[in-house]
């Protein structure tokens, strides 16, 4: 016992300190857990022969991810992804695996030893590119798009390869590995005589019923237990599932991740889907950590000091292999300048996955031991190098930033120019255009003008926080200034320039935030627009409207709401410091507590005076904006 809590608390220490490091390194979680294991591991000699065990325990991790990403997998969702899935995806899967497999058979592996190993690389890192991603704000780009496709369609590709292993293992490998199956499971021992098809029958046999108690059992037992009302009741249900088909599918020789996976995948559509991920998740993340530790710490880097060149060469050439295939689909599917370079470089390494497929395959006898141990180094510095990867697409991004193509040449000026024809440009501009008014659009994303110009709307390709480019949109004799970009630093910069040059113009800007509100005030915007405000008092006048009180009375409720809470804002302005998070602003933190204070006694004394509605709200009432909490929850 003692021994178990002493290294329960070396790993989890390790992952305390590894992890929070890593991620504020910029190099992923998954990375912070790998290091964490290779400190622990072969660097300190910390763990022994109980990493091998543990593993195994920590594999259920895996299990509950693809739980997890079954959940996900909506069948329509998926069926409105079909092209980049099918197209983008599986092609990469398929390239890679045949151009892998190719060569491994060069240097004189087997067919089957090959396959394997194409399969194992053909995969990517979902853990690592999708938090980097989103670290970047890159997710909604073209490129990170399709990168999210190729990963979703590894990560289903996952369960044939886990289906079609055992059909790569020698007849004589395949009956060891059941014998010792057998030992630990007496239930499989009839099947330890079935060849490769009969197995491959079991597992279609197997998705079958999967498919069916997840339709027809697991809903009504969640119904049942959802009665008790016990939270608790929830997880242990959702365990009780997980661990369950888990458990039936190894009973019968066959892979845990894939029931689970399925019952996933069928429980997408129920009304029971965000509990079971709330009830999972922490496991999941837990043992998800765990398990990248214990392949970290058993990394037999004497394998590399015995042969670092061949090593380091097959780091390199499975990146460049893997770099060039994926370079030829973004241009064959026309993916774009920085996009094609993010979509390239980001899905370049190897993945966690390959661990879990490795692992398999040891176990059906398929890849000797020897071999097995060089693929997880190989996946392993690949995973290692990817921050490298994206810091080199940064570059190339740059540089294609600053190789872009010339801006448009713009023959006309209107009085009124829009900066950003995103959704929120859009609807400005027929609005205004609708009116009657003329307006010049620019907008920095080629494919975006694009767009507009296919449905007759005319705009300008080109940035519009460069001087040049405004004074050929006319910004000198201009009466309106509507700065929209998708950028906030790029909004503040194109008011701060265009006040700066013209005092006279009234600009108008929309904020994402309420500090992107006082850093636009600063910059000199006239009127200031929170992308989500306007929409948010609607959603509030509409629940006013269903809980009682008039239509009248909701929009006066609202009106008086939208003008104290501007009030505030000017007056939060004066205190408000450049840099200084709000939370630590002590002037900030005492206005704000000084202007909520009078804030439901002002909204309910100008609610009460039906007859002066259409009055503008007296000074006093303007001292008594907004709440506390919508001001700290807008930071």
């Amino acid at each position: 016992m003692e021994t178990f809590l002493l290294q329960a608390t070396l790993y989890l220490t390790a992952m305390l300190i590894a992890v929070p490091l890593a991620t504020r390194a910029g190099l992923g979680s998954v990375l912070g857990y790998l290091i964490a294991g290779i400190v622990i591991g072969p660097v300190l000699g910390l763990v022994g022969s109980e990493m091998s065990d543990l593993q195994h325990f920590a594999e259920f991790g895996v299990v509950m991810m693809l739980f997890l990403i079954g959940l996900e997998l909506e069948p329509r969702a998926l069926w409105a992804m079909r092209d980049k899935l099918i197209g983008l995806g599986g092609l990469q899967v398929t390239i890679t695996m045949l151009a892998v497999t190719t060569l491994a058979m060069a240097f004189g592996q087997t067919f089957q030893i090959a396959l394997a190993v194409g399969m194992i690389f053909s995969l990517s890192s979902t853990a690592i590119v999708l938090q980097t991603l989103n670290e970047k704000h890159l997710m909604q780009t073209s490129g990170g798009r399709s990168a999210f496709s190729v990963l979703l369609t590894q990560d289903i590709a996952v369960i044939p390869m886990l289906a079609l292993l055992p059909l790569l293992a020698q007849p004589g490998a395949r009956a060891l590995a059941k014998a010792e199956a057998q030992a630990h499971n007496p239930i499989t021992a009839f099947l330890s005589t079935l060849p490769g098809w009969g197995m491959t029958l079991l597992t279609l046999g197997a998705v079958g019923f999967v498919v069916l108690a997840g339709h027809y059992l697991v809903r009504p037992l969640f119904r049942f237990v959802q009665s008790t009302r016990l939270p608790e009741m929830n997880t242990a249900t959702a365990l009780v599932i997980v661990v369950g088909i888990a458990t039936l599918m190894n009973m019968v020789g066959l892979s845990p991740a894939l029931g689970t996976f399925l019952a996933g995948v069928v429980l997408a559509d129920s009304e029971f889907r965000h509990e079971l991920e709330a009830s999972i998740e922490p496991f999941k993340g837990l043992l998800m950590g765990l398990f990248f530790i214990t392949v970290g710490a058993g990394i037999n880097f004497a394998v590399f000091i015995g042969a670092p060149f061949a090593i380091t060469g097959m780091v390199v050439g499975l990146v460049a292999l893997k770099a060039t295939i994926l370079f030829g689909l973004s241009h064959l599917f026309n993916i774009r300048g920085s996009d094609k370079s993010l979509f390239t470089l980001g899905l370049a390494q190897a993945g966690e996955f390959g661990f879990v497929l490795v692992s398999f395959a040891i176990s059906q006898r398929i890849l000797p031991n020897a071999l097995a141990e060089e693929i997880l180094l190989v996946i392993a510095l690949s995973m290692l190098i990817t921050p490298l990867l994206f810091i080199l697409q940064g570059l190339l991004a740059k540089l294609q930033r600053d190789e872009a193509p010339p801006a448009d040449e713009i023959n006309a000026q209107e009085p009124i120019i829009i900066a950003g024809i995103g959704r929120f440009g859009q609807v400005i501009n027929g609005l205004v255009t609708n009116a009657g008014f003329r307006t010049t659009m620019l907008d920095n994303d080629l494919k975006t003008i694009q767009l507009m110009r296919t449905f007759g709307y005319k705009g300008y390709y080109g940035d519009p926080t460069r001087p040049e480019l405004l004074a050929a949109a006319g910004i000198n004799e201009a009466k309106v200034l509507v700065a929209v970009l998708d950028d906030k630093q790029a909004t503040t910069r194109l008011v701060a320039y265009a006040r700066k040059l013209r005092p006279d113009l009234h600009i108008i800007a929309r904020a994402r935030d309420r500090v992107h509100v006082y850093e636009l005030y600063k910059a000199g915007a006239n009127d200031i627009v929170r992308e989500m405000f306007d929409s948010s008092l609607r959603a509030g006048r509409y629940v006013l409207e269903n809980i009682g009180l008039s239509e009248y009375e909701a929009a006066e409720l609202e009106k008086i709401y939208f003008k104290m809470d501007r009030a505030m804002v000017r007056e939060l302005a004066k205190v408000w410091k450049p840099g200084v998070p709000i939370d630590q602003n002590a002037d900030y933190i005492a206005r704000t507590r000084e202007l909520n204070a009078g804030l439901e006694a002002a909204i309910a004394e100008r609610f009460n005076r039906r007859g002066d509605s259409e009055q503008e709200p007296s000074e006093r009432d303007m001292d008594r904006p907004a709440n506390v909490g919508e001001i700290l929850d807008e930071r």
